[in-house]
């Protein structure tokens, strides 16, 4: 029988920050009533990790916790995606292909998970399909209406977008996309330093995670670029630059990014932020440490967990744009120091 309330839970985690534009916008015009988890705090953390092995990264320790901040509100319907492929042959990384499975086994309590599986590798698994298993529990069939809340999806998805390329904040940027608007900055902030910040939505954008890098980088002075900045044409053109085949789902947020700031003359340098134990991470990271050198860029690499602690992570940021200054102010007067040359090849930093 279909579930009687038209109520849907979605932790504010992992797929959030890539789908919630698109997703939001598709459930509300279906007359849903979509229940947010809230936002990361240090009880999400301890309560997600005391539930999954050591070894289990960050963002699906924080998905946990934030699905049981769900249930604590009594949500009984909570949206859990499969999303294994995003494009014929590129795919995500086994947890976050699982995830319904991890959520099911590891997480007690009385909720349905509405699973629902992205594979376009695979015949009849695209989109359109995909939203239709979110909705058929739900006893929604009409496609005509399912169609036309797939166009709002991405009219809001395409909005937030396009303000977000445009240096506007993530929440900012959701807030008038939900109401319908398009707001765009009409004066552009200028600082002495640009710095890309190569990331995973998830590892930025919640602030408990990242500890609000885009805040601290700002109090230092800094602009911050990031792949929400660029096009898609763009994030690909940058993948050709890292000379790496696409492979990943989300490695165009990484390696597409990072190849398109390295050869940008205006970026001063790369900071990049990867959770422990992410292995498609690994992989990508090595690729853009070595494409820094030949660009001449100075990269910052900051490894984060549960147990990373801010003082630590701040000190590495003031140093390392410290040193930003300094190598900038010693190409003004076309003179380089050997303290500069030294820092621009020893920045490659765990915070475990």
């Amino acid at each position: 029988m279909p579930l009687k309330e038209k109520t849907i839970g979605i932790p504010r985690a992992l797929v959030y920050y890539n789908y919630i534009p698109f997703l939001s916008a598709f459930f509300e015009h279906l007359g849903f009533e979509i229940i947010y988890s809230d936002y990361t705090t240090k009880k999400t953390l301890s309560e997600g990790s005391s539930l999954v092995v050591t070894e289990t990264c960050l963002p699906i320790k924080v998905y946990v916790g934030h699905v049981l901040n769900l249930i604590e509100k009594g949500v009984k319907n909570i949206f859990v995606p499969s999303i294994q492929s995003v494009a014929p042959k590129i795919y995500n990384c086994s947890k976050i292909r699982g995830l319904p499975d991890l959520i099911r086994n590891v997480v007690k309590g009385e909720y349905n998970i509405i699973e629902a599986t992205l594979d376009k590798s695979e015949k009849n698994l695209g989109l359109v399909e995909f939203l239709k298993q979110a909705v058929v529990p739900f006893g929604i069939k009409d496609e005509n209406l399912i169609q036309e809340a797939i166009k709002e999806g991405f009219i809001r998805y395409n909005n937030f977008r396009v303000m977000m390329q445009h240096g506007m904040s993530f929440d900012n940027a959701l807030k008038y996309a939900k109401e319908g608007k398009v707001v765009i900055n009409s004066t552009k902030s200028e600082k002495d330093v640009n710095v890309a910040l190569i990331a995973h939505g998830y590892n930025i954008y919640d602030k408990r995670v990242c500890m609000d890098v885009f805040k601290k980088l700002d109090s230092l002075g800094v602009k911050v670029f990031n792949a929400y900045s660029l096009t898609e044409e763009q994030l690909k053109d940058g993948l050709n630059s890292i000379d790496v085949d696409l492979y990943w789902a989300n490695q165009l947020e990484m390696s597409g990014a990072a190849g398109y700031f390295l050869r940008t003359p205006d970026i001063d340098g790369v900071i990049t932020i990867t959770a422990f134990g992410c292995g498609p991470d690994s992989l990508m990271i090595e690729d853009i440490k070595r494409k820094s050198k030949n660009f001449n860029k100075p990269l910052l690499n900051l490894t984060i967990d549960e147990h990373t602690g801010e003082a630590g992570f701040v000190t590495r940021l003031e140093a390392f744009c410290d040193m930003l200054y300094r190598k900038k102010r010693a190409q003004n007067k076309t003179v380089f120091s050997n303290e500069d040359i030294d820092l621009v090849d020893d920045y490659s930093i765990n915070l475990r």
